[in-house]
Order: structure tokens, then C-alpha cells, then sequence
């Protein structure tokens, strides 16, 4: 059977694999504090945090419009992008700096900032987070379109994100916590306004996600339901 070919598949993709790697850099390079607190627990989380939640976004039109095989291949893609740029900041961390260079920046500065992104604690915990959080929330959403037949396009958008951004927040912040990336001290602040930031994206997105969703199940004549699919998320071809 010949592979059905999607216009705005590979636009997705991009969107999606672009969107997940800028948050991987901004995560190690800055902590963001608006200065408010809930019972004195400061709102404070990483700068990865802004962007991220749109990949969970677009894993749900990925997921509703395509299905949960595209949307485990795009995740895969995703993981690719994210282990090759952090071999690539890794490598240019150990090249020798140019002395004018280091002495306005320096490998310090560049440690301090983009190392995180290849250092081995921020590498396990964004990929092992990733692939927890992402695959979570795309078989869920899958689940739920079946359950639905179809309707309430909120119920199982924002459902699936509850679960998957849970567990990606939770594995991101334990683990980047156990391996030095981030003090003891912030693990509660960085769960808490993680996950309610990432989840109220999500809500606050929903109507731009029944348009999108809506316009490309039109635009591609696809809606597509996992009734016969293969979950195991190892699986690339079926």
C-alpha cells in the first residue's frame, strides 16, 4: 500500500521540530521571575518554558488531523534534532576560544549559558522528558478521539496535555534537579509554575487549535482515527 502524501505535513514538522529546539536552548539559558509568588512559592521557571508548550500543540494537530503513526514519527524526528544539536554545542564547547573572544565572553559564559545544552544532566532530562511527556500525550489524545467518536475536540486536547505535560515536567525538573542543572531549592517553584503555565497555554490555544485543526482536515481530506494502530512508540512502520 502506497504511503497516502500530506501538503502541509512536512510544514508542521518543521514548526514543531523548530519550536522544541529553541526551547531546549532558552531552558539553560536564562531562569525567568515575574516577581509574584502563590503562598510564597516565587513564579519562577525556565525560558524554554514560553515556547515549549507549543510543541504539545502541534503534537495534538499532529495527532488529531494525521494520526498517532506521523505524529510518533515526527517526535522521533524531533529527538534526532535534539541529540544532534546538543553533540554540535557539546563539540564547539571543547574547541579552543579566539583570545579577543574570551575576553569579552569565554568559555565560562559559554558554559554558563549554552553547556546546559550539552551537558549530560540537561540532555537526559530534556530527551528522556520529551519522549515520556510527548508520546503520553499523543496516544491519549488518540485514545480519547475513538472514546469521543470524534466530538469535543477540547476535552481530550486539553486532557492529553493534563497527563503528558505533567509527566514531562515532573521527569524534566527531577531529573535536570539530581544531575546539578537546577538548585534543590527551585524544584518545587520550577513544577509547580511549569505545569501551570504549560497547561494553561494550552487552554488559552485551544480555539487556535480547532482552527488549524480544522483547517488542515480540510485542506488534506484527512481525519484520521487509530482504531487498528500499533502504540508501540519504537514501532516506525506500522
Amino acid at each position: 500500500m502506497t504511503p497516502r502524501s500530506y501538503r502541509y505535513l512536512d510544514l508542521v514538522m518543521a514548526a514543531f521540530v523548530t519550536i522544541l529546539l529553541i526551547s531546549n536552548i532558552a531552558s539553560s539559558a536564562k531562569i525567568v521571575d515575574w516577581g509574584l509568588s502563590i503562598h510564597g512559592l516565587p513564579l519562577a521557571f525556565d525560558a524554554g518554558t514560553l515556547m515549549f508548550p507549543l510543541s504539545y500543540i502541534f503534537d495534538d494537530i499532529l495527532t488529531e488531523v494525521y494520526g498517532y503513526r506521523q505524529s510518533r514519527r515526527v517526535i522521533w524526528v524531533g529527538f534526532a534534532a535534539s541529540a544532534v544539536m546538543a553533540f554540535c554545542f557539546w563539540g564547539i564547547q571543547h574547541l579552543p576560544g579566539e583570545a579577543q573572544w574570551q575576553g569579552y565572553a569565554g568559555d565560562s559564559a559559554y558554559a554558563a549559558i549554552l553547556g546546559g545544552v550539552s551537558s549530560g544532566g540537561i540532555i537526559v532530562a530534556s530527551l528522556t522528558a520529551y519522549v515520556v511527556g510527548e508520546f503520553s500525550n499523543s496516544y491519549i489524545l488518540a485514545k480519547m478521539k475513538i472514546w469521543t467518536e470524534g466530538k469535543w475536540l477540547w476535552t481530550r486536547t486539553i486532557g492529553s496535555t493534563v497527563v503528558g505535560e505533567g509527566l514531562d515536567t515532573l521527569s524534566f525538573i527531577l531529573i535536570a534537579t539530581l544531575f546539578g542543572v537546577f538548585p534543590w531549592e527551585l524544584f518545587w517553584t520550577l513544577l509547580l509554575c511549569n505545569y501551570l503555565y504549560k497547561v494553561g497555554i494550552e487552554v488559552l490555544f485551544t480555539p487556535v487549535t480547532y482552527a488549524v485543526t480544522g483547517f488542515l482536515k480540510r485542506a488534506e481530506h484527512e481525519d484520521y482515527y487509530d482504531r487498528n494502530t500499533n502504540f508501540n512508540p519504537f514501532s516506525l512502520n506500522s
